[in-house]
């Protein structure tokens, strides 16, 4: 509050054109200032700062791994949770009800003392610089001063001279990646001459203009990352493109009695079933965490983990098996799950613009090798994989959250979300400001709690063309009929970025979509958009139909399992898709089931019935309806 009546005085005061230009390019001064102080070329500072944090310094708040400020750098006792990601909830993560779930494990924390050293660079920042601790936190200025202090630490343990051209730093950059193979260091590295070749240039989330001019002839000296000494990563058996760097740590897959196994199961896609889709996970645990808990054999599973300070990956299961990792067995057998380091509910939880970048090089790779759309029906979050049956829906996951930037990711993954329709669209892509969309959310440390302000990629939905409107209910998250809230984790009222809706009605500055059954409003004002107008296929119940059926997952008709193989009951949502309501049309599939319910691989069987289905963006989370129940319309 001090902060904003400060800013609010500056701004009465009416400052000069000058002297507002002067203010927005004070950090650019800082990196000029720092690269001088300690002799690092400007242009490699800004190149790493850029692969960190974009320039942003998230008001001092930690990312997801516990980095501050714009050069990341890392204190990680922050970022340190008591719970990995699979046991928050009541969610099965493989989702078949066939086969009974077992409790998650409980992870322990991690000793404090044992933290590598990327977890702890401000902590050597400071005794580089001089400079406190709290104040390499808050202040991105000197936390620019640490960067560069660290840059030419590096640049001095590997015996190089300080230079002025950027070609002789590349060993330096790659060491303050912290990695310990030679693998992630070097794709780090090339990442930042790719960003000093292309230039960037951007306003940061203070206001700052920050500019990084193209040199497209920069061609790094890479011999000087021969002195790093760094481990080499076992990549024999990893699926992933050139442009990562991919180590192979596998998930067990043991039996250990009664029938039970785990933890995942083997399959052969695509052969057996298609891959449609891939799945956004945040891991709730930290790096180390995360990878004892996927080599447990009593846990579960999922194909690929990322890195947040580094973006190094680490592939875990072949992608011809099936991983436990959605919550919903239909899904499991149809995706690739990717969990990305991090923490959905810190106070103002940021990932990595490294994350971001080689995530979408995942992403890209798998799409085009399976043949997987690259849109929001095709590429979700965990937090919109839909309940199997009623009784699971409050259960299931709400990550990676409001704070991860879909528009962002969707922009690396070369498909923006652009407008492709006039102001009377049938259909809207939601694609808020996320830097200036910031809605309240509560519950991020303690219940109850108000979240620190932070950018956001999801919209409030209300009952009505006004925001003290109540939001919509979710009669599926709450059965009696609860209200939605605020809640970082309520997704019952809740659209994110990409995620593309029939109108319902358009009045003045609101715009109504249908979700979950009924008129969903929210504020989408033509000054600062919060969707953008797009054609898409819709569809209705057919004629004669006063309402439709909404699932979970798209199982067989009972006449298509063969004798062993029990039926799977196609029980529907508590949901209903009602005349003269519209929803845009994604995934167009033929009921299936893997039946893989033991431990040995030849009893396993796909059923495949005659009955379609359409996937349909019905709420936050997608679902599925019957072909021959509706019909499908293109707007």
């Amino acid at each position: 509050m001090a902060s904003a009546a400060l800013l609010l005085s500056l701004v009465s005061a009416a400052p000069s054109a000058t002297a507002e230009q002067s203010a927005s390019g004070a950090l650019q001064r800082s990196f000029a200032a720092a690269a001088t102080e300690y002799g690092v070329p400007e242009r490699v500072l800004l190149g790493v700062s850029y692969l960190q944090s974009r320039w942003d310094g998230h008001g001092g708040a930690p990312s997801v791994t516990g980095g501050y400020g714009p050069m990341h750098l890392t204190d990680a006792k922050a970022a340190l949770a008591d719970a990995p990601h699979h046991s928050h909830g009541a969610e099965d993560a493989r989702g078949d009800d066939a086969r009974a779930s077992r409790s998650a494990l409980e992870a322990e924390i991690q000793d404090l003392a044992a933290l590598p050293a990327r977890l702890r660079t401000l902590e050597r920042a400071a005794e580089l610089t001089g400079i406190p601790e709290e104040e390499l936190r808050t202040s991105p200025a000197a936390n620019v001063r640490g960067g560069a202090a660290l840059l030419a630490d590096a640049q001095r343990r590997l015996g190089e001279e300080p230079s002025a051209d950027p070609a002789d730093w590349y060993g330096a950059v790659a060491r303050f990646s912290g990695a310990d193979d030679t693998a992630t260091a070097t794709t780090y590295a090339d990442d930042v001459y790719d960003v000093m070749r292309s230039g960037q240039h951007r306003i940061t989330d203070t206001g700052q203009q920050v500019a990084l001019p193209a040199d497209t002839s920069l061609r790094p000296d890479t011999a000087t990352a021969g002195g790093l000494g760094l481990r080499t990563v076992d990549e024999d058996l990893t699926e992933c493109p050139r442009t990562v760097a991919c180590e192979w740590i596998p998930a067990p897959y043991e039996e250990f009695g009664e029938g039970d196994y785990g933890n995942h199961d083997k399959a052969n896609r695509p052969s057996s079933q298609s891959i449609d889709y891939i799945v956004i996970h945040d891991t709730e645990a930290s790096w180390d965490t995360t990878l004892q808990l996927v080599q447990d054999p009593e846990y579960v599973s999922w194909q690929y983990s990322l890195r947040s300070s580094d973006g190094h990956i680490a592939q875990h299961l072949r992608l011809k098996d099936v991983g436990w990792h959605a919550g919903n067995w239909f899904v499991n057998a149809k995706s690739i799950g990717l969990e990305h380091e991090g923490f959905l509910v810190n106070p103002d939880a940021w990932y990595t613009e490294a994350m971001y970048r080689t995530s979408a090089r995942l992403v890209r790779y798998l799409a085009q090798r399976y043949d997987i759309p690259l849109d929001r029906q095709h590429i979700i979050g965990h937090d919109n994989v839909p309940g199997t049956v009623p009784s699971t829906i409050p259960g299931m996951h709400t990550d990676p959250g409001p704070y991860w930037d879909w528009a962002h990711y969707f922009t690396l993954l070369g498909r923006p979300f652009v407008p492709s329709a006039g102001p009377r669209a049938a259909a809207v892509t939601i694609r808020p400001d996320y830097a200036q969309h910031q809605p309240p959310y509560t519950s991020c440390a303690e219940p109850g709690d108000t979240c620190a302000p932070h950018g956001s990629g999801a919209v409030r939905l209300h009952t009505a063309p006004d925001a003290s409107a109540p939001l919509v209910k979710d009669i599926g998250l709450r059965p009696g009929g609860g209200d939605s809230t605020d809640g970082v984790n309520d997704t019952g009222a809740r659209a994110s970025t990409g995620q593309q809706y029939a109108v319902a009605e358009r009045r003045g500055e609101w715009t109504a979509i249908w979700y979950l059954g009924q008129k969903a409003w929210f504020h989408n004002p033509r000054t600062q958009r919060t969707a953008v107008n797009v054609r898409a296929r819709v569809l209705t119940p057919r004629d004669g139909l006063a309402e439709v059926p909404v699932y979970g997952r798209a199982y067989p008709e009972a006449s298509a399992y063969p004798a062993g193989v029990p039926v799977q009951a196609v029980t529907p949502l508590p949901y209903k898709l009602l005349a003269g309501q519209r929803y845009v049309v994604g995934e167009r599939t033929a009921g299936e089931y893997y039946f893989a319910t033991t431990f040995d691989s030849t009893d396993h069987t796909v059923v495949r019935g005659e009955e379609l289905y359409y996937q349909i963006q019905f709420g936050h989370r997608v679902a599925f309806v019957k072909a021959a129940d509706v019909r499908v319309l293109n707007t």
